[in-house]
């Protein structure tokens, strides 16, 4: 993996260094830069594929076209073949070079046919023209500012920080999203100006002017005619193909290894495509719901070289460390911290687990949406929307004005039942976004606060739900893969890896993979309170029966443990009545109710809202406040 910035309509080397050097754990390996008076392009490199020549950025035959390039690109022997026969001359062996020939055959639509892991900036010197894109599942980040026809771009945030013209500014919308779903969705970033470039998108610079196309678009596809082998047969077939593919390395690639169904099934078949032993690497927490004795069974199975560590008690203390690398104060960031830092001892790439449960329905949370499609089918539209709705809000207002709030969890229970009929609601409740509830913006903003302005969550989940031409289940793991696996999961997996110099590849995203999975009926995913069920059965032959029955765990800290840990005495010592005042966002009263309440388990979502508000301050001081953001303090006593 790599680095990579850029700016146009300025030339300012000490600014390109500085971006580059602010990026330097994405690729301590080399660095490179190109310059003229339209463009700077700057790149870091963590070399694994061409180690002694794949230096950037890589020219054309004419050094008219140049590119700086941040990934993997799985189909590269296939495509460099191809381009040879049309009678392009390439000069490395690097999976980099097949860009600049590419964008010569094709131009624009360069990117459509490409699999594997990427966002990369061309400079086009004939025609003045800047080319950004992003891989298909956003997998690896470009971020952008653009404003009075000057464009600046980067791999992360904290490079575009640097430029003195960007104003560093809370984006008061973005809070809110993220408040609701712990990630930011689609475009935007917690910082005013600054976006994303979307999956699967093209963004043209050109005459001072940009324009954002999407170059590929996933649009699931049933699969007829086949029979339930036929299904089983074709997941063994395309993610062992994507394993195959991901193994495509000059450097040692390990593997992930939690002891659940997805990293198991990477290790069993990646044990019958190699004759090396396999690195594995697992992690606990000290909780109730370690699975290292899952991952013992499998690495002993398949012989691998298995690496084990356990946490220390108090992992708050690498909050600022891990904000400062992912930008965003999230409440799921220290395990993958962790476990990177860990692996990154032994090897340079680890193929991880990611995207399995968004294919094959993996969460509990599916077997709910499941279970619940036949009554939003048969419940009228006049008794949800008038009759439930409002008996919804009664059952809110009681349990509010309880003050109990360990039932919080169960008058959510109670709402996801009286929104039968509203799939995105039901959904939405489940997924414990709170704006649809009125009431619950008095808790969480400050009296004054103008919030009346914000966008509600549910706004942006509406074209998933617009039509019941697919089933309910087929729709949320839609929108889950085009959501929350972007912007929460693989932003932490870039963000925690690349902090520790370590390439994490995801086999279960391979392009073939993802559109087979999406063409299997949902009723084959889950059967009764079976989750991932064809999966499980196609992964059968090759896991032992412990693996594939055993219960589903999320590898995350459970926040009522951490409460009772340090959790609580952090966010006394950071959450201040003074310094919550004087940031003018939120209520107080309502952290203090949360943190002078007995701890119970039924109180997850006020335990991640508090993380969340730590993270949120500790954020706020090393990038708004603070102008020395390029070397800020990891101490977690320094934010108190």
């Amino acid at each position: 993996m790599c680095g990579i910035c850029g700016f146009t309509g300025l030339k300012d080397n000490a600014l390109l260094k500085r971006m580059i050097r602010i990026l330097a754990h994405r690729g301590p390996d080399d660095t490179g830069y190109y310059e003229n008076e339209h463009v700077s392009l700057g790149h870091c490199r963590l070399s694994i594929i061409d180690l002694a020549g794949g230096h950037q950025p890589i020219y054309n035959e004419d050094k008219s076209i140049c590119v700086v390039y941040n990934g993997e690109i799985y189909n590269f022997p296939e495509i460099k073949r191809k381009l040879e026969a049309k009678g392009h001359k390439f000069y490395t062996s690097s999976d980099t070079e097949i860009l600049v020939h590419l964008y010569e055959e094709y131009g624009e639509d360069m990117a459509a046919g490409l699999n594997g892991i990427f966002s990369f900036a061309l400079w086009d010197k004939k025609s003045r023209k800047l080319l950004l894109a992003r891989d298909q599942f956003g997998i690896k980040p470009l971020y952008y500012f653009f404003k009075n026809g000057y464009l600046f771009f980067a791999s992360e945030i904290k490079a575009l920080l640097l430029n003195k013209h960007i104003e560093r500014k809370l984006d008061a919308q973005a809070l809110h999203y993220f408040l609701n779903l712990r990630f930011i969705p689609n475009e935007d970033t917690l910082f005013c100006d600054i976006k994303k470039l979307p999956p699967s998108s093209l963004l043209t610079y050109q005459s001072e002017k940009i324009k954002i196309k999407k170059y590929w678009q996933l649009k699931p596809k049933l699969v007829t005619g086949y029979s339930i082998s036929d299904y089983q047969d074709g997941i063994v077939h395309y993610l062992s193909q994507a394993i195959k593919r991901q193994l495509l390395s000059d450097v040692p690639v390990g593997v992930y290894l939690s002891g659940g169904m997805d990293s198991s099934s990477i290790v069993a078949l990646m044990s019958k495509l190699t004759n090396a032993q396999i690195n594995t690497f697992c992690m606990a927490f000290g909780e109730p719901t370690d699975e290292l004795s899952d991952a013992k069974i499998i690495a002993k199975r398949f012989n691998t070289k298995h690496h084990e560590i356990n946490i220390a008690p108090n992992p708050l203390k690498y909050l600022p460390k891990v904000i400062w690398h992912a930008e965003e104060p999230k409440v799921n960031l220290l395990q993958g911290y962790l476990i990177s830092k860990f692996a990154s001892q032994y090897v340079k790439a680890v193929q991880g687990g990611l995207g399995g449960d968004e294919l094959f329905a993996g969460y509990v949370t599916n077997r709910f949406i499941a279970q619940s499609q036949p009554f939003h089918a048969i419940m009228p539209q006049l008794v949800s929307k008038y009759v439930l709705t409002n008996l919804d809000k009664f059952i809110f207002s009681l349990q509010d004005k309880s003050g109990y709030l360990q039932w919080d969890e169960y008058s959510r229970g109670v709402q996801m039942l009286l929104s039968l009929g509203d799939r995105r609601r039901y959904y939405l409740i489940l997924r414990n976004v709170w704006d649809y509830e009125d009431a619950n913006f008095s808790h969480i903003y400050q009296k004054g606060y103008d919030y009346k302005k914000l966008r509600r969550v549910k706004e942006l989940y509406a074209p998933y739900f617009a039509s019941d031409k697919r089933g309910y289940l087929d729709q949320v793991l839609l929108a889950e893969f085009n959501t929350k696996l972007v912007n929460d999961f693989l932003l932490n997996e870039d963000r925690m890896s690349m902090a520790n110099s370590l390439e994490v590849r995801a086999p279960f995203l391979d392009k073939d993979l993802v559109e087979f999975a999406f063409g299997i009926p949902a009723e084959l995913k889950i059967k009764g309170k079976h989750t991932k069920y064809i999966f499980k059965q196609a992964m059968q032959p090759f896991l032992p029966a412990d693996i594939i029955g055993k219960k589903k765990w999320g590898f995350a800290i459970n926040p009522y443990h951490q409460f009772k840990k340090d959790l609580k005495s952090t966010a006394e010592a950071i959450l201040t009545p003074k310094r919550i005042k004087q940031r003018g966002l939120f209520n107080y009263e309502y952290i203090k109710k949360i943190l002078n309440y007995p701890p119970h388990p039924r109180m997850r979502w006020h335990y991640m809202f508090l993380w969340m508000l730590i993270g949120l301050e500790i954020w706020h001081q090393m990038f708004i406040d603070n102008n020395d953001f390029e070397n800020p303090s990891f101490e977690l006593r320094d934010y108190y």
